[in-house]
């Protein structure tokens, strides 16, 4: 058994030996390629280390900036009302013609006052006899003649004659239909020799200029819309684009739609613009002289604000910033940026402080 125990720890030692040469023959195989990859890391990291990013900028000059929201409206007319009787009867006289325009007091329609024109001659009469008979009683009352009370009879029937003389007036003036306001006729529903109530429409009455366009924004503005406002809109069939001005604001917010209704003027002297019409509106909240806009992707959010990378002195420097108005392209620097400073707007991910970089292309 000893000579058992003495032939297995020879063959250890020999496996041993044989693991151990095997080892060193790998090494001396492996070491030189480790090296050389080494050392050509080494050198793609000395050339990487040497040549500069390449990237584009942008120079923030100062220009003029609009802060507007777009919305949708509609065209009113500046004053309009449906024409209308207020008694009922037969139409007369029609002394207007469609489409035109009137001016305000114009008799526009009479309807039949025969009965009420007699009735007025009637009291006049009445009211004649007894102005007369009050003129006398007022002689005798001076005289002593009658008393008070006699005097007092005859004043209190004249006047209620003159009452009634003054109410067939009012009965006959509303069978004549005026123009309320300057403006201009619609077409016509109705013809001599109709009869008409109360309710029946003759023709709408409008006054174009100028015109009113009523439109809404959402609440979040409320606070930054106020009377005299500049809106811009335009119209279905045009490309021209019309001005006004925000004249008035309801004084609520609409709680359904969470919307503030405003409306503008604008002038219309050729009556080009028609009530109804569909009116896209631009509103002009606040118009800024000297605002800085950066591109929108050159803007890094960070822990407690933003910032953006700025090209100097061939190497990147970073400048946290505040920002403000947004369009669709760019964002509004108001604190960090100086005017006509470089700012980085490519590689903003391998881009670090204090690296340095070729500009590719600027703006």
């Amino acid at each position: 058994s000893q000579f058992l125990r003495i032939g297995k720890m020879k063959k250890l030692k020999r496996s041993h030996i044989i693991i151990a040469a095997v080892i060193v023959l790998l090494l001396i195989l492996i070491l030189p390629k480790l090296k050389s990859s080494d050392e050509t890391s080494g050198g793609d990291a000395a050339m990487n280390g040497g040549n500069s990013l390449s990237v584009d900028a942008y120079i923030a000059k100062p220009k003029k900036l609009q802060n507007f929201v777009n919305t949708s409206g509609t065209i009113l007319a500046n004053e309009e009302v449906e024409l209308r009787s207020e008694v009922p009867g037969k139409i007369t006289e029609l002394l207007f013609k469609e489409g035109s325009k009137v001016k305000k007091g114009d008799l526009l329609v009479k309807i039949n006052d025969s009965e009420l024109q007699a009735e007025l001659l009637k009291s006049q009469f009445v009211l004649k006899l007894s102005e007369e008979k009050e003129y006398r009683q007022r002689q005798l009352l001076a005289k002593e003649a009658i008393s008070q009370e006699e005097y007092d009879t005859a004043l209190n029937e004249m006047n209620v004659n003159k009452a009634q003389v003054e109410l067939l007036k009012a009965q006959i003036a509303k069978t004549e239909i005026t123009a309320p306001f300057d403006g201009r006729i619609g077409l016509r529903s109705v013809s001599v020799g109709s009869y008409i109530n109360t309710t029946t429409d003759i023709a709408s009455l409008q006054n174009l200029d100028p015109i009113k366009i009523d439109f809404s924004v959402p609440e979040k503005y409320s606070s930054s819309v106020d009377v005299g406002n500049e809106i811009e809109f335009q119209i279905a069939g045009t490309e021209k684009s019309y001005k006004g001005k925000v004249y008035a604001l309801e004084p609520r917010i609409n709680n359904v739609t969470r919307t503030l209704q405003i409306r503008a003027l604008c002038s219309n002297p050729d009556g080009k613009l028609l009530p109804g019409a569909f009116a896209d509106v631009k509103l002009i909240l606040k118009n800024v002289d000297n605002a800085l806009m950066v591109p929108t992707q050159s803007v890094v959010p960070i822990l407690k604000g933003q910032k953006v990378y700025l090209y100097k002195g061939g190497k990147v420097a970073d400048q946290v910033v505040d920002t403000g108005i947004r369009t669709d392209t760019t964002v509004q620097i108001t604190k960090g940026l100086a005017p006509y400073d470089t700012v980085i707007t490519s590689g903003i991910l391998q881009v670090q402080p204090g690296m340095p970089v070729n500009i590719s292309q600027i703006q």
